[in-house]
Formats: C-alpha cells, structure tokens, sequence
C-alpha cells in the first residue's frame, strides 16, 4: 500500500502500531491440545500393563510435548509492532512475550523488504542467524528490516511495513538547526 500526498507533507502519526498473524500456527495449538489431551486421558482411564514407570512416562512425555507445542505455537501467531518518538518495541503473541525495545537512537536505517519467508529464517518465532542477524517471523509476507548502529539487523514480519519504514525513517531525520548559530 503506497501512500500519495498531495504536494504536502503530512507528520506521521505520535504512535504507530501494527501487527502480522498467521492463522495456521492455531492448527498446532491445537495438536497440542491433542497431545495433553492424550496425556491427561492416559492418566485417567489406562489399561495399562506395561507397568507404572511406563504409564508415568506416557503421560508425563504427552503433557510436556503438549504444553511445549501449546505454548510455543501461541507465543507466536501474533507480532504487535509498536513505533513512538523514541522507539520501536515488539511483542509476540497474547502475553507480549518476547519482547524487545530498540531505541531509535541505535537504529541507523530501515528498509521495507516485500518477502520475508520462515524459510529463509529456519522456521517461525524469534530467531537468530549469525549470516542474517534478528528476526521475528509470524508469517511469509512483507516486513521490515531495521540496520542498527552496532552493525547488527533486526527484521520483522509486519502488515503495512511500508507505512512502518516512512514513519521509522521520518523520526531518523535529522533535526534542522536552528537559525540562530
């Protein structure tokens, strides 16, 4: 989405937010709803006679994979981007964490980026790449790249990244001098 002023310009906004979802990490929250579910059910109703270290060890192993699977899956079906006058901060998923703040004091530029992929990050959530730096991925689409000052990059999958990069670069600028030196 392109914006075209009319000759003007316009400020941006004290605050811009915006967010990227993708709906498919939902399917494996619920696969591992299904693996607690499997755990909980061993637990309760089990005919089991392979002896009781091996049912504890059933049920244990389903309700971890679960919960890892649950929680690991929602932390990241949302990134929240949040830019003021002084910062960017990023939150994923519904408890807002991870989170990170990068003060715009440490960021030197920032690029709109039309195909971020999880391939290209080995998957989604936080990750890191010592080739690449950074990133949060949700999900393939546009995002924005940001170059810090400490050499590093930090990308990030965001709806209207376009829209994140014009307001991230106009509270770069540089403030003019005043008239009077």
């Amino acid at each position: 989405m392109r914006d075209h002023g009319h000759g003007g310009h316009t400020p941006p906004p004290d605050v811009w937010t915006g967010r990227a979802t993708n709906r498919f990490q939902w399917l494996l929250a619920l696969v591992g709803a299904g693996c607690m579910a499997l755990g909980i059910e061993l637990a309760v109703d089990s005919a089991w006679t392979s002896g009781t270290a091996a049912l504890v060890m059933s049920v244990v192993g389903c309700i971890a994979a679960g919960l890892l699977v649950l929680f690991g899956t929602l932390a990241f079906v949302h990134v929240a981007l949040k830019v003021d006058e002084d910062a960017l901060e990023v939150r994923c998923g519904h408890i807002g964490v991870p989170r990170r703040r990068i003060p715009l004091a440490h960021v030197a530029g920032a690029e709109f980026v039309a195909d971020v992929t999880p391939r290209h990050w080995g998957g989604w959530g936080y990750r890191w790449r010592p080739d690449k730096g950074t990133a949060v991925v949700v999900r393939r689409g546009e995002g924005l790249v940001l170059r810090l000052w400490d050499g590093h990059t930090f990308t990030i999958t965001v709806d209207n990244a376009e829209a994140a990069v014009r307001v991230i670069k106009e509270r770069l600028r540089p403030t003019t001098p005043s008239a009077s030196h």
